[in-house]
């Protein structure tokens, strides 16, 4: 740690805020952190050392930043709010190894970034943030069917969220997003984090969920897009059975007998619920229907 106070102070944030008259936008969903504890729990679930390198998405006024800082060998931060631009030049002032970047990461061309900014440096990449709830899903998405070349993401999000994001097969949470992430990573949810350690407080709970991104997915399917086109029709009415999701999803292609058939012959019944059925479950019914349309 360095001499001065950690940015991720009730007393420093507050004295950043009024130095710069810097007001919350609602639309970006802004929540800074002001427990610089969490923030170091964060790090050690990631396992960030010298070794590592870091992207962090949303730095806000640079408390989870400059933790990266003293903790990672390079911090990329990507921060779409201008108005926090000159804040993080102040705040970060003392940490050469920290490059902002004045971009929304839904728009950046990140493969060639990532390339760009860490040349022939043969650490690995970790993201790494606290995420704005409200496109929470999208960026995760976006990072994950990239296949970007990074080693795991650790975000604080939502608790709702990240519980469906990690949910298991057969609990209420599960659902085509849970198989999403499945698909792509090994997801955890490690620490639950109370409103109060955030400014502005928001109104829910919050959580820290770590994924770390699989090699391989855990299961074959022939086509990527069809697969989760099924897994989002099967979830489409969580009280429906399998038959009525998917007569609905495949009509004009299928008919009742040939949907009947696959159920037959992929030994799936077709009154259970989407809930109930597993990854790999999934993935023979998509690979079977896929046969069975052509």
């Amino acid at each position: 740690m360095t001499k001065k106070k950690a940015i991720a102070t009730p007393g420093r944030t507050k004295e950043i805020l009024e130095k710069y008259q810097f007001f919350f936008k609602k639309s970006l969903g802004q929540n800074f952190i002001i427990d610089a504890n969490i923030l170091v729990k964060m790090l050690e679930t990631a396992n960030i050392s010298k070794q590592v390198n870091t992207i962090e998405i949303g730095p806000g006024i640079g408390a989870l930043t400059e933790q990266l800082a003293i903790h990672s060998n390079k911090v990329l931060a990507f921060e779409i709010d201008q108005r926090l631009i000159p804040i993080l030049k102040d705040t970060l002032q003392d940490y050469s190894n920290v490059e902002i970047i004045h971009q929304d990461i839904l728009k950046a061309d990140l493969p060639n970034i990532i390339k760009d900014k860490f040349a022939n440096d043969q650490r690995p990449v970790k993201v790494i943030a606290n995420l704005p709830y409200y496109i929470t899903t999208p960026i995760l998405m976006e990072l994950l069917i990239a296949r970007l070349p990074i080693e795991s993401i650790t975000v604080m999000i939502q608790k709702e969220v990240a519980e469906r994001m990690a949910a298991h097969q057969s609990t209420k949470e599960y659902g085509s997003l849970s198989i999403a992430i499945q698909y792509y990573t090994d997801a955890s949810v490690p620490m639950i984090v109370p409103p109060t350690v955030f400014r502005p407080q928001p109104r829910v709970d919050s959580a820290v969920l770590h994924l770390v991104m699989r090699d391989h997915p855990p299961v074959h399917v022939e086509d990527e897009e069809f697969f989760f086109s099924l897994v989002q029709a099967s979830f489409m009415q969580r009280r429906k059975t399998l038959r009525n999701n998917l007569q609905r999803h495949f009509k004009g292609s299928l008919d009742k007998t040939e949907i009947e058939s696959v159920f037959t012959e992929t030994n799936i019944d077709g009154t259970r619920r989407a809930e109930s059925l597993s990854i790999e479950e999934f993935a023979l019914l998509a690979n079977t229907f896929q046969i069975k349309i052509g």
